[in-house]
């Protein structure tokens, strides 16, 4: 599949609290069952490193368990919206699963738009009742700039 055409939803989303987030755009898959491949696009309300998206991740719908999680090193305040790939992740083709970003720096939270669905029949937006799994390895190490 290629890299996802995407429309943001906002270029500095934020909850109706006004809190950023980090809204996941669109989803583009390649690979084979097991061994996928996940392009993410993601809209964050980046300002540097006090406040960035700092993960994306694969959860399981069903368990709520954390399949993959893809670490953002640095901050993207120029580069909105924008896409970054990761796996493997381990997961057969009808497996529902939710995709959604997090917002590390001094504010750490979840919030904005999920995507959830299967590599079989696409992805939605989901409204994002999975539990935080904001303790779990791996986590980022620091932001860069």
């Amino acid at each position: 599949m290629a890299e996802p055409v995407v429309e943001p939803l906002s270029t500095n989303p934020t909850d109706a609290s006004g809190l950023p987030v980090a809204d996941i755009d669109a989803v583009a898959v390649t690979g084979e069952a097991g061994n996928y491949t996940f392009a993410v696009t993601i809209s964050s309300a980046d300002t540097g490193c006090e406040q960035y998206s700092d993960w994306w991740e694969v959860v399981d719908a069903q368990s709520g368990d954390l399949i993959y999680r893809r670490i953002l090193a640095h901050s993207h305040v120029n580069e909105q919206p924008f896409t970054r790939s990761g796996g493997p992740v381990a997961i057969e083709p009808d497996q529902r699963v939710v995709i959604r970003g997090h917002m590390g720096g001094l504010q750490s939270h979840y919030g904005g738009q999920a995507l959830g669905g299967s590599v079989e029949s696409g992805f939605q937006p989901v409204e994002d009742s999975l539990p935080s799994l904001e303790t779990v390895e791996p986590l980022p190490k620091g932001c860069a700039f």
